[in-house]
């Protein structure tokens, strides 16, 4: 079945103008930018040949399309280390009927599921605590990620949950990682850095319907 996606992309700043003219380029409406920093260490970054660690992310919805994802991964030179990640994240709803026709303006394609083999790993965590995160993840085998800034709120209705203050200024931290590897994971940052310590870190996932970028590291993973 096909439906709508949430589309992530992660590349150096320097190319975010560029990717997001290509998105718009295939008739999509709105890309959302945002900054980022990525939290690989020195040993991934010389493998993957990458040099700078300030990052965009780039976010839309569109129609799922698998052959999208191939375009881009080809057109956008994704198979080369360095340039960039790209993922999709199913959305199960789309409010109202002309937000829909303004955000879907072509038809999804009808695809047969598939197994998920990649899931998102969204880490909250407060401010100045992103190494602590990285280094609970690399623990369990994470390879590296990505951190926006962020501010959060509802800090008292928190405080009734966990019984402990929760900080304002917040750092989400993005996960591609194996299905496989979703649980040690998790379970890792949680122990460490969860929300019994300084770092406060809230931990879900979300599952990846399609990918490019990451063969390099998948080729590396195989048995």
């Amino acid at each position: 079945m096909g439906g709508a996606v949430l589309m992530i992309t992660i590349t150096d700043r320097s190319r975010g103008v560029e990717f997001a003219s290509w998105f718009q380029e295939q008739g999509i409406p709105l890309v959302l930018a945002a900054l980022g920093r990525g939290t690989a260490s020195t040993e991934i970054l010389d493998y993957l040949g990458l040099e700078a660690t300030e990052k965009v992310v780039l976010m839309l919805v569109a129609p799922r399309s698998p052959r999208l994802v191939r375009k881009a991964e080809r057109e956008l030179w994704l198979d080369v280390p360095g340039r960039g990640i790209l993922m999709t994240v199913p959305v199960s709803a789309i409010g109202g009927a002309k937000t829909r026709d303004y955000l879907l303006r072509q038809e999804a394609e009808e695809v047969m599921e598939k197994e998920i083999t990649h899931e998102l790993i969204v880490i909250i965590t407060n401010r100045g605590h992103t190494d602590r995160v990285m280094d609970a993840a690399r623990s369990a085998g994470a390879a590296g990620g990505t951190t926006i800034h962020a501010k959060g709120t509802g800090t008292e209705l928190a405080k009734k949950f966990f019984g402990v203050s929760i900080a304002a200024e917040k750092e989400m931290v993005f996960i591609l990682a194996r299905a496989v590897d979703r649980s040690p994971i998790m379970k890792a940052v949680m122990a460490q850095a969860g929300m019994q310590t300084e770092a406060q870190s809230v931990v879900f996932s979300l599952p990846v319907s399609d990918i490019a970028g990451l063969r390099r590291l998948d080729l590396e993973n195989e048995p």
